[in-house]
């Protein structure tokens, strides 16, 4: 989600991080169909840093150019193959799918926040083996307490040596 907290404007998608010299550098290259915002964080606030090259692009793009205090210093469609510069430095840099500028009412100035959207990933049954713990796995009520491995272990010894005889 990105909001624009000078006007209360909110654009509700998916919003990525770029944080990384590799997100960085992969940005929005050969990305069919723009579905989703991808915030730059950059190493320094500079004109120099912020620019962009829209080359291997296949589509055009909203930008918008934040300063370190999230202010809004440049924001324009950017379109394929060409390059872009600020008019000030900048430390962030917002790239998402056209419209976005519309959907927030940007103007420069304007206080820009976002919050990325978690990664969910897909939940993986385990055992739980803490011995001396509770486990939920193989229990009619949900509930049951396990042994400790000192317990197991001297289990597993007898055992062995019942076996032996």
């Amino acid at each position: 989600m990105i909001t624009n907290e000078t006007k209360g404007r909110v654009w509700h998608g998916r919003v990525k991080l770029a944080d990384s010299f590799f997100k960085r550098f992969r940005g929005l290259m050969l990305v069919r169909n723009v579905s989703y915002t991808l915030v730059f964080v950059l190493p320094a606030e500079t004109k120099a840093n912020a620019s962009i090259h829209m080359f291997f692009m296949l589509s055009d793009i909203d930008v918008i150019w934040l300063d370190s205090s999230r202010r809004v210093v440049d924001f324009k469609t950017a379109k394929k193959w060409r390059l872009y510069t600020p008019k000030r430095a900048a430390k962030y840099i917002i790239e998402g799918p056209i419209g976005l500028i519309k959907a927030l009412d940007v103007e420069e100035g304007d206080l820009i926040s976002w919050s990325p959207t978690e990664k969910k990933e897909k939940a993986v049954p385990v055992k739980s083996l803490i011995p001396g713990k509770i486990d939920l796995n193989g229990s009619s009520n949900g509930v049951a307490v396990m042994e400790s491995v000192k317990d197991v272990r001297a289990k597993g010894a007898e055992n062995v040596q019942a076996d032996s005889l």
